[in-house]
C-alpha cells in the first residue's frame, strides 16, 4: 500500500496513513482519463450560440436583377451567404453538447487520477482544516506552510463554511467536498490537499 506523510496546518509532519492502492496505486489508465475529463468540458457548454442562416436574414426578398443580359453572374436573393449583411452558411444553433460515459468509466478516470497525485508527489494529506473565522490571509499562512503550489485544490470530509470562504479570494485556489470532487479538478490544480477523514471518505465511496 501506498504510504504518505500526514501534516498538521503549521506544515509539520504528525504521522503517515497508508492509502488503499486499489484507488490510490493503480496503473493509471490515461485515455481513460482522457475521456473523462472531454465529456466533463463537453458538458459544461453551454451551447447557446446562434446564427442566422439565408432564410433567417431579414430582407432578399427580390431578384436583384434580371437574370441574363447584365453581364453579371445571376443572383436570387441580396441574402445570400457571399453577399454582405447575407446568412451564414451551415449557420451554428443552441444545441445540447452533453453526453454520459459508463460509470465504470468514470471510476477507473477517478481512481487513475488519485494515483497519478500520489505518484507525482503532489498530495498533501493533513490531519485537520479549521479555522476560527473566515480570513483568507490565515489561508494564505496555511498554504504557505504547507509548501503548497499556487494552484491548489483543498478536499474536505465535511462542509466548513470557515475554510470554503477563507479560501473564495484566492486566485487559482478552490475547495471541494469528496461527493463533489471530479477529474478534470484533480488534474487541473498542482497541489492535491485532502484531509485525513475526506481519504477515508474517498476509499468508502470507490472501493
Amino acid at each position: 500500500m501506498p504510504k504518505v506523510n500526514v501534516y498538521n496546518m503549521l506544515g509539520e509532519q504528525v504521522g503517515e496513513i497508508e492509502l488503499d492502492e486499489n484507488i490510490f496505486g493503480i496503473e493509471v489508465n490515461q485515455h481513460v482519463v482522457y475521456e473523462v475529463v472531454k465529456n466533463q468540458l463537453a458538458n459544461k457548454r453551454q451551447g447557446t450560440q446562434s446564427a442566422k442562416t439565408r432564410a433567417e436574414v431579414r430582407g432578399g426578398g427580390r431578384k436583384p436583377w434580371r437574370q441574363k443580359g447584365t453581364g453579371r453572374a445571376r443572383q436570387g436573393s441580396i441574402r445570400a451567404p457571399h453577399f454582405s449583411g447575407g446568412g451564414v452558411t451551415f449557420a451554428p444553433k443552441p444545441r445540447d453538447y452533453s453526453y454520459s460515459v459508463p460509470k465504470k468509466v468514470r471510476r477507473l478516470a477517478m481512481k487513475s487520477a488519485l494515483t497519478s497525485k500520489v505518484l507525482s508527489n503532489e498530495i498533501i494529506v493533513i490531519d485537520e482544516i479549521n479555522f476560527d473565522a473566515p480570513k483568507t490571509k490565515d489561508m494564505a499562512n496555511f498554504l504557505t506552510k504547507i509548501n503548497a503550489d499556487k494552484k491548489a485544490l483543498i478536499v474536505m470530509g465535511e462542509k466548513n463554511e470557515n475554510v470554503i470562504k477563507s479560501a473564495n479570494n484566492i486566485p487559482n485556489v478552490q475547495t471541494a467536498l469528496v461527493n463533489t470532487l471530479n477529474v478534470y479538478d484533480i488534474l487541473k490544480y498542482n497541489s492535491f490537499i485532502i484531509t485525513k477523514d475526506a481519504v477515508r471518505k474517498v476509499e468508502e465511496v470507490y472501493a
